[in-house]
């Protein structure tokens, strides 16, 4: 990945964070799917991620990349609002995969369990 791609992403991420993050703040479920779901509750925005999750997944197996890619979309989109819902940013997210990294995937989670 180029730096110019990495940050992007970055930028898409950051946008989408204070996009989603004024739309909980306004509140106006009248007007934004954000704060309608919000208004909802948690326990609705975690069912839409899950959700999400699972047709990632059969996108994954079953469709071709642009299907894929669109489902990618909507799960970053519902986890970012899960995030911000419960007051985390993506720099938290970026801050624990800089710790993760350059560790094993098992020594990491052989480490969680303890």
């Amino acid at each position: 990945m180029t730096q110019e791609q990495d940050g992007a992403i970055g930028d898409a991420l950051t946008l989408l964070e204070a996009v989603v993050r004024s739309r909980l703040a306004a509140g106006d479920a009248g007007t934004s799917y954000v704060a309608s779901l919000a208004a909802k509750g948690r326990g609705k925005i975690a069912q839409k991620l899950g959700e999400e999750a699972t047709e990632t997944v059969i996108a994954a197996l079953t469709e071709d990349d642009a299907a894929l890619t669109g489902e990618a979309a909507d799960l970053v989109f519902h986890l970012t609002v899960l995030l911000a819902e419960r007051g985390i940013g993506w720099d938290a997210v970026a801050a624990e995969l800089a710790r993760r990294h350059g560790i094993s995937g098992h020594a990491e989670k052989a480490a969680r369990a303890q």
